[in-house]
């Protein structure tokens, strides 16, 4: 009984998150019944996929004390590019893998500039978001990469059993993945305490710059990911994807936990989020709400997560000292 209490503390935020996003289901389909049609349903998973591919990568970020505000126009760079190749008749296999190595080569730049450079990632990925979405337009001349071959987006749109599909699967393999990474292995390991103390990691040996790297290709391979199952699921490559999309995965990665101070972010927590937000936002449409109404929803939902990190922390240290 108390192992299983000290496991359940340790998923604290997760549960909380959990219970948040059941809390959201249950009212919505209690003002609107037809919220829990299965058209709606999909709609929830397959939006939720997107930001949670997009999440977890930001997530790799925000752990290191970071931030990457170049998520969604690393996304349609992917985006584009890997439509242009998989029209020209490249394998769709090698499609994918081009992708991620390209969402790998953007977080090298990223890294660099940060490390190398001692520029802020604030300023360093505003900057690179600027270019990245410049590439994108032209790559295209600013039209959209048509008639994407079924070969190409059945890999992410195959449904192994109805309304599986192949996307969801990579997205819990990656959220598996990375959490493995993050917990298990060294570099891993490394990036929670840079987050935690950077100095202090430093100093004890660790080439904290090349964990830096790291995260932040971790992080523009999410981003590829969330790219190549948007061209898949759409079936063209628009050079304006994924415009805005960083504030959701920011906000997904909050809600999940994820502490904008570093040195805290679960995996698993930021998925349940980046499906909360989902939620919320098929939701608002079920009941005849606009995409400003989604827009002032995702803000507070920063605002209102960050607030409940900051409550804990300040419990934290009040438990501590009766403690003492």
């Amino acid at each position: 009984m108390n192992n299983l209490k000290k496991y359940a503390k340790g998923y604290i935020r997760e549960l909380t998150t959990l219970l948040a996003l059941a809390a959201i289901v249950v009212i919505f389909s209690i003002i609107a019944p037809r919220y829990l049609e299965i058209g709606n349903l999909r709609d929830i998973v397959e939006q939720g996929t997107v930001n949670g591919f997009l999440a977890i990568g930001v997530t790799c970020a925000i752990i290191t004390g970071g931030i990457d505000l170049s998520v969604g126009s690393a996304m349609a760079v992917c985006v584009v590019t890997c439509g242009r190749l998989a029209v020209a008749g490249v394998p769709p296999v090698l499609v994918c893998v081009i992708g991620l190595a390209l969402g790998a080569f953007i977080g090298l730049i990223n890294g660099l500039l940060i490390t190398k450079m001692n520029l802020q990632p604030f300023i360093a990925t505003m900057g690179t978001n600027s270019v990245l979405r410049g590439v994108a337009y032209l790559i295209t001349g600013g039209w959209p990469v048509l008639n994407i071959p079924s070969s190409y987006r059945d890999i992410f749109q195959f449904s192994l059993v109805p309304n599986l599909r192949m996307s969801m699967i990579f997205l819990i393999l990656m959220a598996v993945i990375y959490s493995f990474v993050l917990k298990r292995r060294k570099t891993g390991i490394y990036i929670y305490s840079i987050g935690s103390n950077e100095e202090a990691t430093k100093l004890s040996g660790v080439n904290t710059n090349r964990c830096k790297i790291t995260a932040y290709m971790l992080c523009s391979m999410g981003a590829a990911m969330a790219g190549m199952v948007t061209l898949a699921r759409l079936g063209t490559g628009e050079p304006t994807c994924g415009e805005g999309y960083e504030l959701n995965a920011i906000a997904a990665a909050a809600i999940g936990g994820a502490s904008l101070a570093g040195g805290k972010g679960p995996i698993l927590g930021t998925v349940l989020g980046a499906l909360l937000i989902s939620a919320l936002k098929i939701g608002l449409v079920v009941l005849g709400m606009g995409t400003f109404y989604q827009y002032i929803a995702t803000g507070l939902i920063i605002i209102v997560a960050v607030y409940f990190e900051t409550i804990q922390k300040n419990l934290s240290k009040i438990m501590g000292k009766k403690k003492a």
